[in-house]
């Protein structure tokens, strides 16, 4: 009986479509910047920085839409204290509780460590250089040493980001068998047919979003062709060629 009510009750939005594009968006290019640089290195390179832009882009649009954004985008809904954490991991043995819309108290760590460590790929990746074939748009604004570093820190950033990335799935594959929860179908979908309709989210106007997309894509302009161009110090740096 229980089981017949829950798929009778309406659909409630949990994530709003920009959530959702940006979600499977940067899980896309992410393929593509681990290919173009793993597999197809020696010859797409440039591929592999219009990647990182747009992924530099795309996190800029999340930490915008994490205030302006619906609700359970906005940080202020699922980032908690200590408190809230502990609770949440006193009840991860509850089998078959629904939870509730958003993201949990452990699940809002996942997704500030994530976007932290993409903003620390993207943003090394600006300064790296091999001094041979690859070389970021920044590059020329520092000295090698400091080159060297940045180059350091995209390559042990990286595994950082796939530790994150598998402790991630792991943890969407424990919610779905073990709690019951439709993590996956939500983020497709944007829908969840297991909650109360006062946890319901919202989506923002239209037009906020493509302010947001405008500015976040702005700032990346600014910083791979603005920069290079305004400083003398970065003469001969790369940008989109």
């Amino acid at each position: 009986m229980a089981a017949e009510t829950k798929r009778k009750r309406p659909g409630i939005l949990i994530w709003d479509w920009p959530l959702r594009l940006f979600h499977w968006a940067v899980m896309l290019l992410l393929i593509g910047s681990y290919l173009t640089m793993a597999v197809w290195r020696d010859f797409d390179l440039h591929t592999h920085r219009l990647i990182g832009y747009t992924i530099l882009g795309l996190v800029l649009f999340r930490l915008l839409w994490g205030f302006v954004g619906g609700r359970h985008a906005r940080f202020l809904s699922f980032v908690k204290g200590p408190r809230a954490i502990f609770r949440h991991i006193g009840e991860l043995g509850r089998r078959g509780d629904p939870g509730h819309g958003g993201h949990n108290a452990l699940g809002a760590l996942s997704v500030l460590a994530l976007l932290a460590s993409l903003l620390v790929q993207t943003l090394s990746g600006l300064f790296n250089s091999d001094d041979i074939l690859a070389e970021g748009p920044l590059a020329g604004l520092v000295d090698a040493e400091t080159r060297s570093f940045f180059g350091r820190v995209h390559q042990i950033n990286f595994i950082v980001l796939l530790v994150l990335i598998g402790l991630h799935l792991a943890a969407i594959a424990f919610y779905v068998f073990w709690k019951g929860q439709g993590l996956v179908r939500a983020m497709i979908g944007g829908r969840r047919h297991d909650l109360a309709p006062e946890q319901a989210g919202t989506t923002p106007s239209f037009w906020l979003v493509v302010f947001c997309a405008l500015v976040a894509a702005g700032l990346v302009l600014l910083v791979v062709l603005g920069l290079p161009a305004w400083l003398p110090s970065a003469g001969g740096s790369m940008s989109f060629e």
